[in-house]
Protein backbone atom coordinates (compact mmCIF):
# COMPACT_ATOMS: atom_id res chain seq x y z
CA UNK A 1 0.00 0.00 0.00
CA UNK A 2 1.77 3.44 -0.97
CA UNK A 3 1.80 6.15 1.95
CA UNK A 4 0.73 9.67 1.10
CA UNK A 5 4.40 10.67 1.16
CA UNK A 6 5.31 7.95 -1.09
CA UNK A 7 2.06 9.12 -3.74
CA UNK A 8 3.82 12.75 -3.28
CA UNK A 9 7.06 11.68 -4.65
CA UNK A 10 5.92 10.03 -7.28
CA UNK A 11 4.09 13.17 -8.39
CA UNK A 12 6.87 14.98 -7.73
CA UNK A 13 9.08 12.50 -10.06
CA UNK A 14 6.25 12.59 -13.12
CA UNK A 15 6.42 16.29 -12.90
CA UNK A 16 9.81 16.65 -12.97
CA UNK A 17 9.74 13.86 -15.98
CA UNK A 18 7.29 15.82 -17.58
CA UNK A 19 9.08 19.31 -17.32
CA UNK A 20 12.17 17.72 -18.55
CA UNK A 21 10.43 16.10 -21.17
CA UNK A 22 8.75 19.61 -22.15
CA UNK A 23 12.24 21.43 -21.95
CA UNK A 24 13.66 19.16 -24.60
CA UNK A 25 10.86 19.76 -27.07
CA UNK A 26 11.33 23.64 -26.13
CA UNK A 27 14.82 23.19 -27.01
CA UNK A 28 14.30 21.38 -30.55
CA UNK A 29 11.74 24.32 -31.71
CA UNK A 30 14.31 26.58 -30.60
CA UNK A 31 16.94 25.32 -32.56
CA UNK A 32 16.10 22.28 -35.12
CA UNK A 33 19.48 21.23 -35.56
CA UNK A 34 21.03 22.01 -32.41
CA UNK A 35 22.86 19.57 -30.41
CA UNK A 36 20.57 18.43 -27.43
CA UNK A 37 22.82 17.99 -24.28
CA UNK A 38 21.47 17.05 -20.43
CA UNK A 39 23.02 20.13 -19.58
CA UNK A 40 21.16 21.93 -21.76
CA UNK A 41 17.99 19.91 -20.96
CA UNK A 42 18.36 20.29 -17.36
CA UNK A 43 18.90 24.00 -17.51
CA UNK A 44 16.10 24.36 -19.28
CA UNK A 45 13.93 22.14 -16.65
CA UNK A 46 15.55 23.80 -13.81
CA UNK A 47 17.00 20.40 -12.66
CA UNK A 48 20.25 19.16 -11.90
CA UNK A 49 22.06 17.26 -14.95
CA UNK A 50 21.86 13.93 -12.69
CA UNK A 51 18.16 14.22 -12.29
CA UNK A 52 17.80 14.39 -16.31
CA UNK A 53 19.91 10.76 -16.31
CA UNK A 54 17.70 9.32 -13.29
CA UNK A 55 14.58 10.13 -14.60
CA UNK A 56 15.07 9.46 -18.22
CA UNK A 57 17.89 7.72 -19.05
CA UNK A 58 21.25 8.54 -21.46
CA UNK A 59 20.39 10.49 -24.65
CA UNK A 60 19.27 7.65 -26.78
CA UNK A 61 16.56 6.85 -23.59
CA UNK A 62 15.34 10.94 -24.19
CA UNK A 63 14.50 10.02 -27.62
CA UNK A 64 12.52 7.17 -26.65
CA UNK A 65 10.73 8.99 -23.80
CA UNK A 66 9.88 11.53 -26.60
CA UNK A 67 8.50 8.58 -28.71
CA UNK A 68 6.70 7.12 -25.81
CA UNK A 69 4.74 10.36 -25.15
CA UNK A 70 4.21 10.50 -28.64
CA UNK A 71 2.04 7.39 -28.80
CA UNK A 72 0.42 8.45 -25.23
CA UNK A 73 -1.06 11.45 -27.23
CA UNK A 74 -2.16 8.93 -29.92
CA UNK A 75 -3.95 6.67 -27.38
CA UNK A 76 -5.59 9.55 -26.01
CA UNK A 77 -6.67 11.23 -29.22
CA UNK A 78 -7.98 7.88 -30.76
CA UNK A 79 -9.77 6.95 -27.55
CA UNK A 80 -11.77 10.20 -28.27
CA UNK A 81 -12.70 9.05 -31.49
CA UNK A 82 -13.22 5.50 -30.81
CA UNK A 83 -10.78 4.78 -33.80
CA UNK A 84 -13.15 1.87 -35.12
CA UNK A 85 -12.09 3.38 -38.76
CA UNK A 86 -8.52 2.05 -40.14
CA UNK A 87 -8.25 5.15 -42.25
CA UNK A 88 -8.96 7.44 -39.12
CA UNK A 89 -6.20 5.79 -37.31
CA UNK A 90 -3.99 5.97 -40.17
CA UNK A 91 -4.95 9.74 -40.58
CA UNK A 92 -4.92 10.41 -36.34
CA UNK A 93 -1.33 9.18 -36.98
CA UNK A 94 -0.10 11.28 -39.55
CA UNK A 95 -1.56 14.63 -37.92
CA UNK A 96 -0.04 14.09 -35.08
CA UNK A 97 3.16 13.91 -36.89
CA UNK A 98 2.87 17.00 -39.00
CA UNK A 99 1.42 18.86 -36.44
CA UNK A 100 5.38 19.16 -34.59
CA UNK A 101 7.24 18.43 -37.47
CA UNK A 102 10.38 19.63 -36.02
CA UNK A 103 10.05 17.31 -32.80
CA UNK A 104 8.75 14.58 -34.65
CA UNK A 105 11.63 15.01 -37.09
CA UNK A 106 14.49 14.98 -34.65
CA UNK A 107 12.98 12.17 -32.50
CA UNK A 108 12.88 9.84 -35.77
CA UNK A 109 16.03 10.76 -37.10
CA UNK A 110 18.04 10.28 -34.05
CA UNK A 111 16.62 7.51 -32.24
CA UNK A 112 18.20 4.13 -33.15
CA UNK A 113 14.80 2.63 -32.53
CA UNK A 114 13.04 4.88 -34.82
CA UNK A 115 11.22 2.12 -37.24
CA UNK A 116 9.57 0.84 -33.91
CA UNK A 117 7.47 4.38 -33.91
CA UNK A 118 4.28 2.85 -35.03
CA UNK A 119 4.78 -0.31 -33.44
CA UNK A 120 2.90 0.38 -30.55
CA UNK A 121 -0.23 2.23 -30.50
CA UNK A 122 -1.04 2.58 -34.03
CA UNK A 123 -0.72 -0.66 -35.43
CA UNK A 124 -2.33 -2.31 -32.18
CA UNK A 125 -5.44 -0.10 -33.11
CA UNK A 126 -4.91 -0.81 -37.22
CA UNK A 127 -5.23 -4.28 -36.19
CA UNK A 128 -8.19 -4.36 -34.04
CA UNK A 129 -10.00 -1.77 -36.18
CA UNK A 130 -9.46 -4.22 -39.34
CA UNK A 131 -10.24 -7.06 -37.14
CA UNK A 132 -13.54 -5.15 -36.64
CA UNK A 133 -14.37 -4.53 -40.30
CA UNK A 134 -13.65 -8.40 -40.71
CA UNK A 135 -16.23 -9.19 -37.95
CA UNK A 136 -18.28 -7.02 -39.94
CA UNK A 137 -17.86 -8.89 -43.11
CA UNK A 138 -16.67 -5.77 -44.68
CA UNK A 139 -13.36 -7.67 -45.09
CA UNK A 140 -13.30 -11.21 -46.24
CA UNK A 141 -13.01 -13.96 -43.67
CA UNK A 142 -10.12 -15.47 -45.34
CA UNK A 143 -7.20 -12.60 -44.80
CA UNK A 144 -4.95 -12.88 -42.11
CA UNK A 145 -5.79 -9.01 -40.58
CA UNK A 146 -2.38 -9.25 -38.96
CA UNK A 147 -0.51 -9.58 -41.87
CA UNK A 148 -2.22 -7.09 -43.40
CA UNK A 149 -1.70 -4.40 -40.63
CA UNK A 150 2.12 -5.20 -41.02
CA UNK A 151 1.96 -4.40 -44.59
CA UNK A 152 0.37 -1.07 -44.10
CA UNK A 153 2.23 -0.05 -41.12
CA UNK A 154 5.60 -0.95 -43.40
CA UNK A 155 4.74 1.44 -46.15
CA UNK A 156 3.55 4.15 -43.42
CA UNK A 157 7.06 3.96 -42.08
CA UNK A 158 8.19 4.17 -45.49
CA UNK A 159 6.41 7.84 -45.92
CA UNK A 160 7.32 8.88 -42.65
CA UNK A 161 10.76 8.55 -43.68
CA UNK A 162 10.66 10.38 -46.83
CA UNK A 163 8.63 13.00 -45.30
CA UNK A 164 11.14 13.63 -42.21
CA UNK A 165 13.81 13.64 -45.03
CA UNK A 166 11.86 16.76 -46.52
CA UNK A 167 11.53 14.41 -49.82
CA UNK A 168 7.06 14.52 -49.27
CA UNK A 169 5.41 17.36 -47.70
CA UNK A 170 2.69 16.97 -45.18
CA UNK A 171 0.16 15.98 -47.70
CA UNK A 172 1.75 13.52 -50.09
CA UNK A 173 2.85 11.48 -46.11
CA UNK A 174 -1.00 11.47 -45.57
CA UNK A 175 -1.62 10.67 -49.14
CA UNK A 176 0.69 8.14 -49.30
CA UNK A 177 -0.24 6.94 -45.97
CA UNK A 178 -3.72 6.46 -46.98
CA UNK A 179 -2.89 4.97 -50.12
CA UNK A 180 -1.19 1.80 -48.60
CA UNK A 181 -4.21 1.39 -46.31
CA UNK A 182 -6.57 1.43 -49.16
CA UNK A 183 -4.89 -1.08 -51.53
CA UNK A 184 -4.84 -3.70 -48.76
CA UNK A 185 -8.56 -2.65 -47.58
CA UNK A 186 -9.64 -3.13 -51.38
CA UNK A 187 -7.30 -6.41 -51.89
CA UNK A 188 -9.20 -7.92 -49.19
CA UNK A 189 -12.76 -6.75 -49.44
CA UNK A 190 -15.69 -8.93 -49.55
CA UNK A 191 -17.85 -9.03 -52.49
CA UNK A 192 -20.55 -6.86 -50.96
CA UNK A 193 -18.12 -3.88 -50.16
CA UNK A 194 -15.64 -4.40 -52.81
CA UNK A 195 -16.86 -1.50 -55.38
CA UNK A 196 -16.62 1.07 -52.14
CA UNK A 197 -13.46 0.01 -50.85
CA UNK A 198 -12.15 0.66 -54.56
CA UNK A 199 -13.53 4.00 -54.97
CA UNK A 200 -10.79 6.08 -53.09
CA UNK A 201 -8.09 4.71 -55.60
CA UNK A 202 -9.95 5.08 -58.54
CA UNK A 203 -10.85 8.80 -57.39
CA UNK A 204 -7.50 9.48 -55.91
CA UNK A 205 -5.58 12.77 -57.34
CA UNK A 206 -1.60 12.28 -57.58
CA UNK A 207 -0.60 13.35 -54.46
CA UNK A 208 0.92 9.75 -54.18
CA UNK A 209 3.33 10.39 -57.04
Amino acid sequence: MQTADGGLRARHKAQRRSRILDATRELLRDGPEAVISTERIAERAAVAPATVYNLIGPREKIWEALAAGFMDELERRLAVLGAGDPREVVRSTVRLFVEDPVVSRRMVREWEASGLVLDRTPLTQLRRAMAEAQTRGILRADVHIDALAAVVGTSCVGALHQWVAGLIDDDRFLARALFALDVVLAASAADAHRDRLLTPLLTRGTATT
